[in-house]
């Protein structure tokens, strides 16, 4: 495995191994790497001849007031699951590579589908995503890169500029992995102590208890909707940023529910963020 930081020679050597005939899969993060990032890993491994993982905090996709600077980070650690998961090439850039002085060039993916949800509580954050993204691409050129789900949002974005750019690029949307009692894995977690952490499990509930109702004939998406933010309402630390029932394509709120409707939320426990999602009927 080699760790590379130069943009000139990781884009230098993906090329040439395009050129000799090799399928590139690749994995960005944001590092301090968990089960969630391994499954894509390992599922990159199998479909690619060289496996890519980059670990890039994006500072573009923080707001102000979110946690960039206490983002958890550790490199040494994720150097060694990367190893073990078999990854080729991890790329480590510098900030101020990937946002050089002087830098003033972004991409923005405009609409509703990134009007909503997330784009509403977190301004500029796809624009950060959606600019980190296609700088990636050009620099690693994969012919195929793995997302997690728990992004839904993030993975309609990512889509929606793979299309309307039309970058040469596989996008491969992977399950969301959680951990035994349900919560959705995410590198935010360790910030939860123990009580948040008990509290947090009502983001699962609440959807588990959303997709039954629907799966045993419930199509009323406000009646749904009462039962989850009941569920939610019930801790004491949680705040909620969003709750809302979708087409999974669109992204707009629907009032009955079909197979292609998805439940979306972002709750505060604490000071900690999280979001989670599900498919109420249909399978992701």
């Amino acid at each position: 495995m080699e760790i590379l930081s130069d943009i000139t020679e990781m884009q230098r050597r993906c090329l040439a191994l395009r050129e000799a005939g090799k399928r590139i899969a690749f994995v960005p993060t944001m590092g301090y790497l968990h089960a969630g990032h391994l499954s894509l890993l390992h599922e990159g491994r199998r479909r690619g001849d060289v496996l890519v993982l980059s670990i890039f905090v994006n500072p573009t996709q923080f707001g102000e007031g979110e946690d960039l600077d206490s983002y958890p980070r550790d490199f040494e650690r994720d150097e060694v699951l990367a190893r073990e998961v078999g990854v080729d090439l991890i790329f480590y850039p510098h900030v101020e590579d990937i946002y050089p002085p002087g830098y003033c060039s972004y991409l923005s993916v405009e609409g509703d589908l990134t009007a909503t949800l997330e784009g509403a509580c977190r301004p500029g954050h796809f624009r950060g995503v959606a600019t980190v993204v296609s700088k990636l691409f050009n620099i690693v050129q994969p012919h195929q890169a793995l997302f997690g789900r728990k992004d839904f949002q993030q993975l309609a974005t990512i889509e929606q500029m793979i299309r309307d750019f039309n970058f040469p690029v596989e996008i491969v949307g992977m399950p969301i992995v959680r951990e035994p009692d349900g919560l959705a894995m995410s590198s935010r977690n360790v910030y939860l102590s123990d009580d948040e952490r008990r509290q947090s499990l009502a983001l699962n509930q609440s959807l588990t208890l959303a997709a039954e109702l629907a799966r045993e004939g419930e199509s009323n998406a406000h009646k749904i909707l009462e039962v989850a933010l009941k569920r939610l309402t019930a801790e004491p630390d949680l705040v909620i940023d969003y709750v809302k029932i979708c087409n999974a394509d669109t992204l707009e709120d629907v009032e009955t529910v079909d197979q292609r409707s998805v439940m979306l939320l972002a709750v505060k426990v604490g000071t900690t963020r999280l979001i989670d999602n599900s498919f109420l009927i249909g399978q992701i």
